[in-house]
């Protein structure tokens, strides 16, 4: 590989999976929401104005894929962003964005 990142095909192929997950905007919705604190399934729904079941059905895909970690405190769960990788790469993108359109052109000579 050009990048010399050296990962096997199973790792490539977890990692296609987690850029499909994320690349739903409900479900990137709801990451975002767990990006900064722990968030209950019926917080998430109320906050994007969707069903707690289609929320829960989100929150299982993403827990499956190790996107988000759960917490049960009592009878809730709070679902967050755990891992300071995905953490560090959803900010950093967040970031890129908020940027806007501003590119550089770099004329050739």
């Amino acid at each position: 590989m050009a990048t010399g990142v050296r990962i096997n095909e199973d790792e490539v192929f977890e990692l296609a999976e987690m850029f499909r997950l994320m690349s739903d905007p409900t479900r990137l919705k709801i990451i975002l929401a767990c990006l900064d604190q722990p968030v209950s399934v019926g917080a998430t729904a109320d906050m994007l104005a969707i069903s707690p079941s289609l929320v829960s059905h989100h929150l299982r895909l993403l827990r499956a894929a190790r996107l988000l970690t759960a917490d049960r405190r009592g009878r809730q769960v709070f679902y967050m962003v755990g891992d300071p990788h995905i953490r560090s790469m959803l900010t950093d993108m967040v970031d890129h964005v908020a940027e806007g359109g501003e590119s550089e052109i770099i004329e050739g000579g």
